[in-house]
């Protein structure tokens, strides 16, 4: 049974994917969908190992490990379009109760940030699908900074835009990679875990939760 915590502290910063749209899948679909048009076998467990981590990082790894002739940066095109077909089809898939967190965090005075791996437009596509732009101080994206999760890069980017002290910061994270890159920025990690997908090793969290209500919150300090 997981313990419940009370939280006052000053700032909460979400991961985007897989803390406030499920869009893992769709990412999975095109990355899969690409190699295998190359002639290549890839398992979806290969590629839940790059969850947190940018684009560039992902097909840096794929290039060299199934070792394909182009530069990731033509695969990182062809694999968003074919994203981008799939959010087309399906649409943005937003978590249970992930607006009403946000509007609860931001009425008790917390400042509020999303600091994640995707592309800027997709951060901004989220926070305005989910309505909850006016409720973010700022937005940071892995473009942003120059070391990927599971370095601190983008937190630290984030804690600093906000203008409060990494120990005064709750992270939202999904990842391996996101959970150790919060608590290599010594902010306090909270590890969401979505049942339907392979679990992320959520060791470096303080803990795990499913339901967004789960989290109580204090009047931020």
């Amino acid at each position: 049974m997981m313990i419940q915590k009370e939280f006052a502290m000053k700032a909460i910063i979400f991961d985007m994917d897989g803390v406030m749209i499920d869009s893992e899948y769709a990412y999975t679909a095109a990355i899969k969908a690409e190699v295998e048009s190359l002639g290549h076998a890839i398992s979806e467990e290969y590629i839940y190992g790059f969850v947190g981590t940018t684009h560039e990082y992902t097909w840096e790894h794929i290039v060299k490990d199934y070792a394909l002739p182009e530069e990731p940066a033509v695969y990182i095109e062809q694999m968003l379009e074919k994203r981008e077909q799939i959010v087309l089809r399906d649409g943005l898939k937003t978590y249970p109760y992930i607006r009403e967190f946000i509007v609860e965090a931001s009425e008790k005075g917390y400042l509020l940030a999303v600091a994640s791996s995707s592309p800027k437009s997709e951060i901004i596509r989220t926070v305005e699908h989910l309505d909850a732009d006016v409720y973010f101080n700022c937005l940071v994206s892995g473009e942003e900074v120059e070391h990927s999760k599971p370095a601190p890069d983008v937190f630290l980017r984030a804690a600093e835009m906000l203008g409060v002290a990494p120990e005064d910061c709750i992270v939202i994270e999904d990842s391996r990679n996101g959970s150790l890159a919060a608590q290599a920025a010594g902010m306090y990690c909270i590890g969401y875990r979505d049942s339907q997908y392979p679990e992320q090793d959520l060791s470096a969290t303080a803990q795990i939760v499913s339901d967004f209500r789960d989290i109580k919150l204090e009047p931020a300090e």
